[in-house]
């Protein structure tokens, strides 16, 4: 349940930031959009706050208030960042779900949060109604675009024709900011409650630890991570993509984005990294005020982090932090010492190293235990080198699921005041303090011989020129798995062939099992001609669902 807020804490919230920047760089540059053939258009950080406020006054008015669940679906567009912005201001607390879970999915976890408010596009709309059961709490609805027979009201209806300046709700840093729901990708996806000062702590790690300054110019190509743009003084440049397939997008239109709006900083996921590395290789291409990429959602393969740096310049560096929707980021890597360095012992299966853990945020190994740990005991804590359960603590850490108890049963470990979360994921640290990621503890295969972890596997096939990525899942029940390797082939005249080519390269790749201790006991090799992956980053493989596929094949 929502934590009340400390009368004696200090006042935080994140529209703040956003405000202090419309007072000192009032005329530069916060929101950039293509018009096709006519160019970009832009908004100042003053134009932007003020449309802020505008809307701040319409929620109000309308009864939207401090503490509201508000349902956000809406596009990445101008209206997006004012209403999100707008929510923070008045103290709603925006509810921020992937469309592309599917509708089931979405309407059961939107049904749990019992919204009273609903901003959404027509499609959304549609959506609503077709699935009313699951918003029988919603007291007020606004339709971003055109209105159809639903009635409620419309975007124009709420915005105030008055730009006065809406005063920014005092909240604290325990208070509710937002509710963002995990992509369900080892199980169903669940509401993580944000606080004003995990938004605020990320805020300050971006500017601190990444060097995040005002007038640069961003290229977000992940909703959410946009509205970190305007909070640091950064123009953030919309990208023409579809962003609920960022591992389809179209390469020259983002390299066009970069270079025509002179991009300093952008986010892609790993898939998208790859798809604009792999065109970028080819065709030669240069990002030449490009200097700082980040790149989280999965752990980014070497290869891809070496087609990339290809296009930027010397001084630019990609960074790959890791963590989770519910706590990130937790630690980070550039890809300088990725492939000066940790790449070599990834090459020979000692898993992804993920750099070291952010200042402010603590890591620690403990064992593997599939069951809930209710409280802290140093007794928990591995030796560096042992692998187990990865756990954190720090400012950017959720403390909660929203009113989920079982999921907090079993990721959250109390530690007096403090609170551990279980990150679901397996790794351990090695003797220079860095973290190293080893896969999900729910992709774990266990055999008679032994358990073996998915990253450490993987790296071994990837090196196979013919193959794009590889899978180990886990055919049958613990503890007397088979061990499968799936893989994906290179590229597509490889597809093509690709029934032609499985017998010879599941012999090679046997050879290429057996020549490592770990990956010994792995005989069954799988071609599949393209993994299912998330929604939000199309970058984690969907291990669950190749796993019921090999047990197919297999039989």
């Amino acid at each position: 349940m929502p934590v009340a807020s400390d009368s004696a804490s200090p006042v935080v919230n994140v529209a703040a930031h956003l405000d202090r920047m419309a007072r000192q760089w009032p005329n530069a540059r916060a929101l950039g959009w293509s018009v096709g053939s006519r160019g970009y258009r832009h908004w100042t950080f003053r134009e932007l706050n003020e449309e802020t406020n505008r809307y701040a006054h319409g929620l109000r008015r309308e009864g939207i208030g401090r503490g509201t669940r508000t349902i956000l679906m809406v596009r990445p567009s101008t209206e997006f960042f004012a209403l999100t912005f707008a929510l923070f201001r008045i103290g709603a607390v925006p509810v921020l779900i992937d469309p592309g879970m599917g509708r089931e999915k979405m309407a059961e976890c939107l049904a749990g949060v019992e919204a009273e408010a609903f901003i959404g596009i027509p499609l959304a709309h549609i959506y609503r109604l077709l699935h009313s059961k699951a918003f029988r709490g919603i007291k007020v609805y606004i339709t971003a675009g055109r209105r159809w027979c639903w009635g409620g009201l419309r975007l124009r209806d709420i915005r105030s024709d008055e730009a006065r300046e809406f005063e920014i709700e005092a909240t604290r840093g325990s208070d509710p900011a937002a509710i963002i729901f995990t992509t369900g990708s080892t199980g169903p996806p669940k509401g993580v409650l944000y606080r004003h000062s995990n938004f605020d702590a990320q805020v300050r790690i971006l500017r601190e630890h990444f060097g995040v300054r005002p007038g640069e110019v961003d290229l977000p190509t992940f909703p959410l991570f946009a509205l970190f743009a305007p909070a640091l003084g950064m123009t953030a440049v919309i990208p023409d993509m579809d962003f609920t397939r960022p591992g389809f997008v179209d390469p020259a239109r983002i390299i066009r984005a970069i270079n025509d709006q002179s991009v300093t900083h952008m986010f892609g996921s790993p898939a998208l990294l790859d798809r604009v590395g792999r065109y970028g290789q080819a065709h030669g291409v240069k990002l030449r005020s490009l200097r700082r990429v980040i790149s989280a959602g999965a752990a980014v393969p070497p290869v891809t982090l070496e087609r990339y740096s290809c296009m930027l310049p010397d001084d630019a560096e990609i960074h790959t932090p890791y963590g989770a929707t519910e706590a990130l980021p937790v630690a980070s890597i550039t890809g300088r010492e990725i492939l000066g360095g940790t790449r070599k012992l990834t090459d020979e299966g000692r898993g992804t190293c993920v750099g070291r853990p952010i200042p402010s945020v603590t890591a620690r190994i403990i064992g593997i235990n599939d069951g809930p740990i209710p409280s802290w005991d140093n007794s928990l804590v591995l030796k560096d080198g042992e692998i187990g359960e990865i756990v954190v603590k720090g400012p950017v850490v959720t403390t909660e699921y929203f009113w989920n108890p079982t999921a907090d049963e079993l990721a959250k470990i109390r530690d007096g005041d403090d609170i551990w979360h279980r990150m679901g994921d397996v790794g351990y640290l090695d003797d220079q303090g860095r973290l190293w990621f080893c896969g999900r503890k729910a992709h774990r295969v266990v055999t008679k011989h032994g358990t073996l972890f998915t990253e450490p596997c993987e790296s071994i096939f990837n090196q196979h020129p013919k193959i794009r990525r590889t899978a180990l899942v886990g055919v049958g029940h613990r503890p007397r798995q088979t061990p499968v390797i799936c893989f994906e082939l290179e590229d597509e005249a490889l597809v093509a062939m690709g029934g032609e080519l499985s017998d010879t390269l599941c012999n090679e790749l046997f050879e290429l099992a057996g020549s490592h201790e770990m990956t010994r006991i792995i005989g069954k090799f799988l071609w599949h001609p393209s993994f299912p992956v998330d929604i939000r980053h199309n970058s984690k493989i969907f291990r669950e669902k190749l796993a019921v596929w090999a047990a197919e094949q297999l039989r």
